[in-house]
């Protein structure tokens, strides 16, 4: 019995083509009747692939047979994960498909502005001559700053070449050697606003990312100097660019809003250029999308392949617990490193009955060092992203004669400048339900609960050292709350580990390490 496909939206017509000559399937396909109204009449349809409809649980609740949605696209904020995966059904999307639609047009809005395109093709239209009003800019050999390295990052820098730029990127996780390639030179963030004539934004919006661009940042642009989002509204602190843009002359180009939707936008007085979110508008990226999201159906149905399912729930048999420890581990692995260290090798080592797991595991060390990785993807995906990125992984066998139980280690590797590397190692397992950290590089036997603010210091072994460590934190008003020591006899050195009521300012951080000649000292707050 052939399933039946929904497609309510303006689709490209190669995802019905592709389904229907398949022989597998049925179609309906209506862009002008509401989802609702589609399922009401269709309530036997087993997948839909939609582009910016909402899947709300009244639609799934209309679709007894639903076992899956694919969104053609990357983003999915319209469909409801969490009570699809309540109901067993699977959320798909198309990443990449919209990549190079979206990297063309930040090239489009460079060339547009510098020449002032859109103003005097108004202006020339209305019979005026203003030649010298218009006079332009050319972009080759400019230094364009790229933030955010993934798919499109990477296109914008390959789209560039011909205008021959100088290109200045960041990224807490691609490697030196993937930059190399693409003809990028990694900086840190101040660097590449400071430098940048044109600074393109290419990352997600998250806690972490938004407000990022902020006044400090802004302020030290170059004069004239541009800047472009065509990613997400919330990276950029409108107040803050309001504040600075006229003192500066910058530029601002904007394809991106909070809401995709009519009415005033909230940028209209400080955006050069604004366009409707048209970054994935393009015949080719609907031409893309439309064909990835019947060949993923396809897949799904017919080889059981699940790469792209983006509510993905723990295997049977795996107990969340140990999910969470693999991410704690890896998050704080990256903490310890330095989130701007570039990655070049990440290993790990699944212990016992969590053996059988273990593809499975690399997915919340990968969402563990890079936030914004999806947890709900599956391994290939995990692998396919740290390709991309430049980075090696590696699971490596383990001796069941070492007795670690249910234990996880991962190892990572980076670069910390000059070409030298630094390694970092942590283990951990779980007790009484409680996440425990047994080790970190040759500091053994730790057995510490990885939660809050914790400061970590390296140095020689000798009497008195934690006693200036406490004086310093309580000169502070800082309060110790758990503390472990452990010693590495073989090169004398020991690891102060103290878990604290607050996070710890620097100065406090650094007086503290100069008094007791500290090898190395960090904080996390994981």
């Amino acid at each position: 019995m052939k399933k039946k496909v929904l497609i309510p939206t303006k689709l490209d017509k190669k995802a019905s083509s592709i389904l229907v000559s398949s022989g597998n399937y049925d179609v309906v396909q209506e862009d002008k009747t509401p989802l609702a109204d589609l399922a009401a009449r269709n309530a036997d349809a087993f997948a839909i692939i939609v582009r910016s409809e909402k899947v709300t649980p009244a639609v799934m609740d209309a679709l007894p047979k639903l076992k899956v949605v694919v969104r053609a696209g990357a983003g999915y904020d319209n469909i409801d994960t969490k009570y699809a995966r309540s109901k067993g059904v699977d959320v798909m999307n198309t990443p990449g498909a919209n990549a190079n639609a979206v990297a063309e047009e930040v090239i489009a809005l460079m060339l547009a502005d510098a020449r002032s395109i859109i103003a005097a093709d108004a202006s020339t239209r209305a019979g005026k001559w203003e030649k010298n009003k218009f006079m332009g800019r050319e972009i080759t050999a400019k230094t364009v700053g790229i933030v955010g390295l993934g798919s499109i990052g990477q296109l914008v820098a390959r789209r560039l070449a011909g205008f021959e730029p100088r290109i200045l990127g960041y990224d807490p996780v691609i490697s030196t050697d993937k930059a190399s390639e693409l003809g990028v030179e990694l900086v840190d963030l101040k660097t590449l606003f400071d430098q940048s004539d044109y600074i393109t934004l290419h990352l997600p919006e998250n806690n972490e990312t938004r407000g990022m661009v902020c006044e400090s940042l802004l302020a030290s642009m170059k004069e004239g100097a541009t800047l472009v989002n065509c990613a997400r509204a919330g990276i950029v602190n409108e107040d803050s660019l309001r504040k600075v843009k006229a003192e500066r002359k910058l530029r601002f180009l904007n394809d991106v809003y909070p809401a995709d939707a009519e009415g005033v936008k909230s940028v209209t007085d400080i955006a050069d250029i604004m366009m409707p979110h048209l970054g994935a508008s393009t015949h080719e990226a609907n031409f893309n999308a439309a064909k990835r999201a019947a060949e993923e159906i396809i897949e799904y149905c017919e080889k059981g392949i699940t790469s792209f399912v983006v509510n993905r729930d723990i295997p049977q048999g795996l107990d969340r617990e140990y999910c969470d420890l693999a991410n704690t581990i890896a998050r704080l692995c990256r903490c310890m490193l330095g989130t701007d260290t570039k990655l070049k090798l990440i290993e790990t080592s699944i212990y016992g009955a969590l053996k059988p797991y273990a593809d499975w595991l690399i997915v919340p060390v990968v969402a563990g060092i890079w936030p914004d990785f999806d947890i709900s993807l599956d391994f290939q995906a995990a692998r396919d992203y740290l390709k991309q990125m430049g980075i090696e992984y590696v699971n490596r066998d383990t001796d069941p004669g070492k007795r670690f139980g249910g234990s996880i280690t991962v190892d990572i590797t980076g670069e910390i400048g000059g070409g030298n590397m630094r390694k970092l190692s942590i283990r951990g397992t779980v007790a009484e339900s409680r996440i425990m950290i047994s080790r970190i590089n040759d500091f053994d036997k730790l057995y510490f609960e990885p939660h809050g603010h914790t400061v970590f210091f390296i140095y020689d072994d000798r009497p008195g050292v934690i006693g200036s460590i406490g004086a310093g934190l309580a000169k502070a008003g800082v309060n110790i709350e758990d503390m472990r020591n452990p010693h590495d006899i073989k090169t004398n050195r020991s690891l102060a580990l103290a878990k604290v009521n607050c996070r710890v300012s620097q100065q406090v951080m650094d007086t503290i390490a100069t008094k007791i000649k500290a090898m190395s000292f960090f904080q996390a707050e994981i």
